[in-house]
């Protein structure tokens, strides 16, 4: 497939805007590299698995983008809150640029087209050009859902505080340090291994399914990321709520699934027949 610059990368220069964002939140995390300590660490490691797995793998994705489970609108809008801590952007934005990726894989209409290069696929596209900047009527193109729900509304509008409170919460236990690991270095960690299903697992690993764009299963992706980075089987059944399917491709947000479902908080739980 020959590469090009997508409309996407047309549509502006370097968007100083994400750019700002990004280059404040790799500064604030540097401390962490002087300030370990265990409790640290565990602030990290649980608050990237709540972030990344319950409000971005099961909240953004798989619930809201594709629909592949059933669940009340009090835990949707809890998997939501949680996702925006991600700082992935607002909620209706994120799943519109997925739903646009997932129609246009791979051509110059994708977002984060890998045929562009890798590292358009990782940070380029949120660093130039339009990156979720979706104006009002792509919006209610691709998230009518999301746009005619007053819940999901407010919580896009206000989807920058649920952080901050997180913030106050971790610097009342654990000090600015623990503000540090929690929030800015969790933050990194999270944006990098989402970002690497878009690129590495568009790039490199095996694929399962003779599908019409590059996507590949990747474990050391879907290690990162809760299951995510089983793409290639995702692509192929993008509506499955599993997307390990073979025993030994281990996704953790399945898992969470199948356990929160005997909870009787989820069902319709889609799978490939």
């Amino acid at each position: 497939m020959q590469k090009t610059l997508t409309s996407w990368t047309n549509a502006r220069g370097i968007n100083w805007k994400n750019v700002s964002i990004l280059a404040s939140i790799h500064l604030m995390a540097i401390p962490a590299v002087f300030t370990f300590s265990w409790g640290n660490l565990a602030a990290l490691l649980i608050g990237n698995w709540i972030v990344g797995s319950l409000g971005v793998g099961l909240g953004y994705h798989r619930l809201l983008t594709h629909r592949s489970f059933a669940s009340s609108k009090w835990l949707e809008y809890f998997l939501t809150i949680l996702g925006t801590m991600s700082i992935q952007d607002s909620p209706d934005k994120w799943v519109a640029t997925h739903r646009i990726h997932h129609r246009f894989t791979e051509t110059e209409n994708d977002p984060h087209s890998p045929i562009v290069s890798f590292l358009w696929a990782q940070t380029g596209w949120i660093a130039w050009g339009a990156a979720q900047d979706h104006d009002d009527e792509t919006l209610h193109r691709y998230v009518p859902d999301l746009k005619n729900d007053r819940i999901h509304e407010l919580i896009t509008r206000f989807w920058y505080l649920p952080v901050l409170v997180s913030a106050a919460g971790l610097f009342a236990i654990g000090g600015w340090s623990m503000v540090v690991w929690g929030i800015f270095a969790r933050i990194v960690v999270g944006w990098h291994t989402t970002w690497l299903v878009n690129s590495l697992s568009h790039t490199y690993g095996r694929r399962a399914f003779d599908t019409a764009d590059d996507s590949t299963n990747n474990w050391f992706v879907a290690l990162l990321t809760f299951g995510e980075g089983w793409h290639n089987n995702h692509h192929a059944h993008p509506t499955s709520a599993r997307h390990g399917l073979k025993w030994y491709q281990f996704d953790m947000n399945w898992l969470t699934l199948r356990f929160i479902e005997r909870l009787g908080l989820v069902d319709g739980l889609k799978v490939p027949k």
